[in-house]
């Protein structure tokens, strides 16, 4: 079954998923529209991260279907669906510490093999305008970056695979405050110049309101609450969380 809907981008329809025999998620169902900006927020253990991995593909579903573009990809690996105009930055960034920060890059670009990328070689010049420290630490090895350097390698990346959709897993984890803000800066263009989408685990309320449009809390695996941000207390939300 495909989904009519020239707009729809991601569609969840009750997916769930496990750790072998431990379920983790619990019919999880939403929708991400090209160009919007949304929020998990949850206690740490309560799924967030492997919702993320579930829709990535890193996680096979143990019920429900994910669609993308309207047509189901539920059984398609994590490869695919990179391929497909998916990025996902990892908790922990994990970038590779023996390649410069410029291979590093290049890694990004085996995502382009969708049509209208075949080829491309080189990383968009937008990756570095925006994160310009990239450029002056191109040649520097990953693994002696600092965290915040990191950050900025692992979200340049994915975005250097041009994707339609941005999943990040709390990208301002162990970042200082500076750096935190180069990055909230930076992915408030990349939703407005470059359309993409974006999806973001996040403890820090104050940085996914400062982007988000809409929020999703979590609770035991399952979605107890919705709406969008510009009508929704944080401190009500805030409750939610720590419950």
């Amino acid at each position: 079954m495909a989904i009519e809907d020239a707009d729809q981008l991601l569609n969840l329809r009750t997916v769930s998923s496990a750790y072998g025999k431990s379920q983790v998620l619990w019919d999880v169902a939403f929708d991400l529209r090209k160009g919007d900006c949304a929020t998990v927020l949850g206690r740490n253990g309560v799924g967030k991260t492997t919702l993320l991995k579930t829709i990535m593909g890193q996680i096979p579903c143990t019920g429900g279907h994910i669609y993308w573009h309207g047509h189901e990809v539920t059984e398609m690996q994590a490869h695919q669906r990179s391929r497909a105009g998916i990025g996902f930055v990892p908790q922990g960034r994990h970038v590779f510490p023996h390649l410069s920060v410029r291979e590093n890059l290049e890694v990004g670009l085996s995502a382009l093999t969708r049509k209208g990328f075949s080829g491309a070689k080189k990383v968009p010049e937008m990756v570095f305008e925006l994160f310009p420290k990239l450029t002056q630490i191109a040649d520097r090895k990953a693994g002696v970056l600092s965290g915040g350097e990191q950050q900025q390698l692992a979200i340049g990346r994915a975005l250097a695979g041009q994707p339609e959709l941005l999943l990040l897993d709390e990208p301002t984890e162990g970042i200082q405050p500076n750096i935190v803000q180069q990055i909230e800066d930076a992915l408030l263009r990349v939703r407005k110049e470059l359309g993409v989408a974006i999806l973001i685990v996040e403890q820090n309320l104050d940085f996914a309101w400062s982007f988000a449009d809409r929020f999703f809390v979590m609770q035991r695996g399952r979605i107890v609450k919705e709406g969008r941000t510009e009508t929704a207390p944080p401190d009500e939300v805030a409750a939610l969380i720590h419950v």
